[in-house]
């Protein structure tokens, strides 16, 4: 099976851009009821993942909890290095696994590192769920 075939495509994908403000981001978050979004660039690089947590830290790190304030920073502030790395459009459905195994998501890249979308962790679940159940019933 490929990924493409349980991609999320970019357009149909909430995200950020890293040079959006901490506001932007939370309020997107907010309204979306998302826990972590994917953060591009400005040319369309995926650049990362930001989480609550991410958020959170930073803003107690600076002692600043009010929404204003936090319009003078921007979400490349709070990326993690390595966190939620993206994968090429040919992984595995193995590697795709074990990598839901950490995110809700799986952040997917085309060879150009542009990001083209997501692969969920509940569409990965399903695919090996309906696998195998058509091999239980003798399909395949």
């Amino acid at each position: 099976m490929n990924v493409l075939m349980l991609l999320k495509p970019k357009k149909t994908v909430q995200y950020v851009y890293d040079y959006n403000t901490l506001r932007q981001g939370l309020e997107r978050m907010k309204t979306h009821s998302y826990t972590a979004l994917p953060v591009i660039t400005s040319d369309g690089k995926y650049a990362g993942t930001v989480s609550e947590g991410d958020f959170l830290y930073y803003i107690l790190d600076r002692h600043e909890g009010g929404m204003r304030s936090q319009e003078k920073y921007n979400i490349r502030d709070i990326l993690r290095p390595g966190f939620n790395p993206a994968v090429k459009i040919d992984v595995t459905m193995d590697e795709l696994l074990e990598r839901a195994q950490n995110q809700n998501f799986v952040p997917v890249t085309d060879d150009l590192g542009t990001f083209i979308g997501i692969v969920t962790r509940q569409d990965i679940i399903k695919h090996f769920v309906d696998e195998y159940n058509n091999k239980k019933q003798g399909r395949q």
